[in-house]
């Protein structure tokens, strides 16, 4: 039978290691931050940007329109006003947000209205999406820096202040990893995701 000391002991451990996963987890979360981007086929976005170091998740979704909770033919029909998008959660400490703007506008082609590659349509354009202004400084510079450069001599990206994103259905999730014989990963997504792998490969995991 425990004493009164050991009892208090045993509870004050307790006490100590409760505030310190409380900490932890403070930690974790101080730790993530959201980024939002509609470059094509989120197929290919997805996983370009998980490749990244300090990217945790991606998922794939639907953004820019004003549907609430569209599905993915509703979003075909390119009345909802949505894109297929993107959710990028990442850890700021590793990679940042400017780094993330760079990685979208080297991995597909931002002079394209409404058009990625074989993908035509409304829910297939350019948007990078800001939280805040810093955000959307970010990226006025990187267009700024890419048309100066003279590495695009237009750039049709939209600039959008995001508000909300309707994450999509289950089965377009991780869809490369559990469809890699689909026609359209290896003809369409693989040369892409390819293709920025070799621009920067210092971002690789």
């Amino acid at each position: 039978m425990l004493t009164f000391n050991e009892k208090y002991l045993e509870v004050k451990n307790i006490f100590i290691l409760i505030i310190v996963l409380s900490k932890l987890n403070l930690v974790s979360q101080n730790n993530k931050s959201e980024a939002y981007f509609a470059s094509g086929c989120f197929w290919c976005v997805e996983s370009i940007y998980e490749s990244l170091k300090g990217v945790i998740e991606v998922e794939s979704g639907y953004s820019g329109g004003s549907v609430k909770n569209p599905t993915y033919y509703q979003v075909l029909t390119g009345k909802t006003g949505h894109a297929e998008a993107i959710k990028v959660t990442y850890n700021p400490q590793i990679i940042s947000f400017k780094d993330l703007v760079k990685v979208f506008f080297a991995s597909h082609d931002p002079t394209t209205l409404n058009r990625q590659g074989p993908d035509v349509g409304t829910h297939y354009r350019s948007i990078a999406f800001f939280q805040n202004d810093n955000e959307k400084n970010i990226i006025d510079s990187e267009i700024k820096k890419l048309l100066d450069n003279n590495i695009y001599k237009k750039i049709v990206t939209e600039v959008k202040k995001f508000s909300s994103f309707y994450i999509a259905e289950d089965y377009h999730q991780d869809y490369k990893k559990k469809n890699p014989n689909n026609p359209y990963i290896w003809s369409v997504s693989i040369p892409r995701i390819n293709n920025f792998k070799n621009k920067f490969p210092e971002l690789l995991k």
